[in-house]
């Protein structure tokens, strides 16, 4: 049994995909983000960065003691080592290296931009003209990287893979970016290839993806502290 800590968000639906198509038993743990619940000692404790997603494995392949795993690019990681069968990380030197390529990619570059783009457009104080474009702009850099990429290819990766499982979630919040799907042709084909996967539905359930939040401004102060906060 595999414990998933979080919300619905993109990082956090990348572990519950994971664990869907891995068939690994797992149980979601809800953490308010806008309560403060991640800065709870507990939570600190398996995520000491005070971020979803993080997951507590308690039946670990050692046989010692639960471990914790914090970082959604290293729970992916731990999934894909934790399975016997390598289903969503090929063992062979290129193909390994292409996942670990697009998946540093993701970590490093796709999510932090559009989370940028979005936290702009829906979650700043003030309308930040330059904050708006340039991360908007980068956001769709990066989708014409990922549509090249697609271009001849079903996946990302070769074999279906937790590079397509780091990289579709932050997708399918497109609308909080300011991305439209129909200027990439092969980034929707791809997306909607994932999106139809029975895995994905059991995972994330057939709802649209979620507005931004609503916060009042105690909330807004606890996720986005200022210095005169």
């Amino acid at each position: 049994m595999i414990e998933v800590y979080g919300g619905p968000t993109p990082n956090v639906f990348k572990v519950l995909i994971a664990l869907e198509e891995l068939g690994m038993a797992y149980r979601r743990v809800p953490v308010d983000i806008t309560k403060g619940e991640q800065f709870t000692p507990e939570f600190l404790a398996i995520s000491p960065n005070n971020r979803v997603p993080a997951i507590v494995d308690l039946d670990p392949i050692d046989g010692q003691e639960p471990l914790s795993v914090f970082e959604s690019g290293a729970i992916l990681v731990y999934l894909t080592e934790r399975d016997s069968q390598h289903r969503l990380m090929p063992s062979d030197l290129r193909h390994r290296t292409a996942v670990m390529e697009w998946l540093m990619w993701q970590m490093a570059g796709q999510g932090p931009m559009l989370g940028q783009a979005g936290h702009f457009r829906n979650y700043a104080p003030e309308k930040v003209p330059y904050g708006i474009i340039r991360y908007t702009k980068e956001s769709a850099r990066l989708y014409g990287v990922l549509d090249k990429r697609l271009e001849g290819r079903e996946w990302i990766a070769g074999d279906y893979s937790i590079a397509d499982i780091a990289c579709w979630p932050w997708i399918f919040f497109r609308e909080q970016h300011g991305i439209e799907l129909k200027d990439y042709p092969n980034v929707a084909r791809w997306y909607e290839a994932f999106h139809a996967r029975p895995t994905v539905v059991r995972a994330i359930g057939t709802d649209p993806a979620p507005k931004p939040l609503t916060l009042d401004e105690a909330a807004h102060k606890l996720l986005f502290p200022l210095k005169d906060n």
